[in-house]
């Protein structure tokens, strides 16, 4: 790829390695969508050295760990409507939103601060398609269901799934990314596991599981 003035941030340098991560991970993203991840990453560096965001503290290592990280996922991804829940920093929704302007996306966090940095994000990089939602996942009743949910080792998957089952339309997914300990988590009633990958992230020498979990049709009535 040969893309050029890709950000005036200092993440400009890492757009070698993020141009061979998204060739790793076969994702074809034009100038302006590698500029707007390099600008995302320069304001999670910046608001985490005040607020905390992530345990991670280099770019170089935000970069892999969390920005590859949320788009190795992008190839699973259908339908229109996806909700992150407990996104935090915007993990991993906003990488996503980049990638994908076609689908749209709310990400929801109970932390004022998570919440404030996320809707800076979003005013600062320009995403039209993305919406935060500052709640407890559990007081969110949209009036149209979603097709999908996010969820990057937000509670395990029992728990998970009865805290969120009544955001998801009939035949909607669970993309719910985990780490190696969390791959044995039994599901609930009204629920399919479709599918375990584990995938292989550049730039991170973790291991990354994708549980593609279903809801059932006979389970479009959520209990309140």
């Amino acid at each position: 790829m040969n893309r050029t003035d890709l950000t005036n941030g200092q993440a400009k340098g890492l757009a070698p390695d993020l141009e061979s991560g998204l060739d790793a991970l076969g994702l074809a993203l034009d100038s302006a969508q590698v500029r707007t991840l390099l600008g995302y990453l320069d304001e999670l560096d910046r608001w985490n050295q005040t607020y905390n965001l992530t345990a991670v503290r280099s770019r170089e290592a935000m970069l892999g760990r969390h920005i590859l990280d949320a788009l190795s996922i992008h190839p699973y991804l259908a339908g229109s409507r996806w909700i992150d829940v407990g996104a935090g920093a915007g993990l991993p929704g906003i990488p996503l939103a980049v990638a994908q302007p076609q689908r749209q996306f709310w990400l929801l966090d109970s932390a004022g601060k998570k919440a404030r940095f996320m809707r800076h994000a979003v005013r600062t990089l320009k995403l039209p398609n993305v919406t935060v939602l500052e709640m407890r996942v559990e007081d969110h009743q949209p009036t149209t269901l979603y097709d999908g949910l996010l969820a990057r080792a937000f509670a395990p998957m029992d728990r998970l799934l009865t805290l969120t089952g009544h955001l998801l339309r009939a035949g909607g997914q669970v993309l719910a990314m985990q780490g190696r300990n969390q791959a044995g988590e039994a599901l609930i009633d009204g629920f399919t596991l479709r599918e375990t990958l584990t995938l292989s992230v550049p730039g991170s020498e973790g291991v990354r599981k994708l549980r593609i979990v279903e809801k059932n049709p006979e389970a479009s009535a959520w209990p309140e």
